[in-house]
C-alpha cells in the first residue's frame, strides 16, 4: 500500500496512457472504411519515407520488412485482417507517393537523402 501511495502518479499515468490508446482507437474503428485506409497510407507514407531515409534505395525487400514490422507494432489489430500481399500493395502505393513527392519537393528530397549513419 505504501508503494501506490509513494508512487501514485505513476499510476496515474499507465492509466492515462491506456486510456488515450483505447479512445484513439475507438476513433479509428467509427470511422468509414475508406478513410481508415485513408490514415492507414497517411502512416504508410511517413513510415516508407523514414525506412529510404534510413536503409537508402535498392533495399526493397528490407525496407518492406522494416515497415511491416512499424505496422505491426502500431496498428497489431488491423495487421491481422490484412494480408501480406495487401499490405505490401499499400506500401508500394505509398512508396509511388514518396518517390512522386521526392522528385516534387526539394525539402522532402534533401530530408531523405540526409542520413544519420
Amino acid at each position: 500500500m505504501n508503494w501506490f501511495i509513494n508512487n501514485w502518479y505513476i499510476v496515474v499515468g499507465i492509466i492515462a496512457i491506456i486510456g488515450g490508446a483505447a479512445v484513439a482507437l475507438v476513433n479509428f474503428l467509427k470511422l468509414p472504411r475508406e478513410q481508415q485506409i485513408q490514415k492507414v497510407l497517411e502512416w504508410l507514407l511517413g513510415a516508407v519515407t523514414e525506412a529510404e531515409k534510413e536503409l537508402g534505395g535498392g533495399t526493397g525487400k528490407l525496407k518492406l520488412a522494416k515497415v511491416y514490422d512499424w505496422f505491426i507494432d502500431k496498428f497489431f489489430w488491423l495487421a491481422e485482417k490484412i494480408s501480406f500481399d495487401k499490405f505490401s500493395e499499400l506500401v508500394d502505393q505509398a512508396l509511388d507517393e514518396m518517390k512522386h513527392l521526392i522528385e516534387t519537393n526539394p525539402s522532402i528530397a534533401a530530408y531523405v537523402a540526409k542520413r544519420e549513419d
